[in-house]
């Protein structure tokens, strides 16, 4: 649920109901949801240049979905102190820069195969 929140950044996502009701009722539940939103950094990711020529390159399709689960491996990184990391999933890896959330490149299967990674003081998985 927090992580849901922090992701929220500069979109904004549906409040369900009950944490509507939270809000205008006051109480701990309404200042917890209004802290969490005034205090959540912003986790807008951004690709740089050279990110969204690999990615075109190598037929990695930028979703919806998938900027979601960067977003979300940015925060889990971020609470553990982390600041480049390699978010990857079976198929696709990224170089993120988590404090600038920047996507530094983006690499397919079969190049990861016969990379090393340096630089990074973290590893997600997507």
């Amino acid at each position: 649920m927090i992580e849901r929140v922090l992701r929220q950044g500069a979109v904004q996502q549906p409040v369900s109901a009950a944490a509507q009701r939270a809000m205008q009722g006051g109480g701990f539940g309404g200042m917890l949801q209004q802290e969490l939103q005034r205090t959540a950094p912003a986790q807008d990711v951004a690709f740089s240049k050279h990110a969204m020529t690999r990615a075109e390159e190598r037929g990695i399709e930028i979703t919806p979905s998938l900027m979601d689960q960067i977003r979300g491996s940015m925060v889990r990184a971020q609470a553990k102190g982390a600041t480049n990391i390699l978010a990857m999933d079976a198929e696709k890896a990224f170089i993120i820069n988590v404090p600038h959330a920047k996507v530094i490149t983006a690499i397919t299967q079969d190049e990861m195969k016969d990379s090393v990674f340096t630089n990074i003081d973290g590893a997600v998985f997507l």
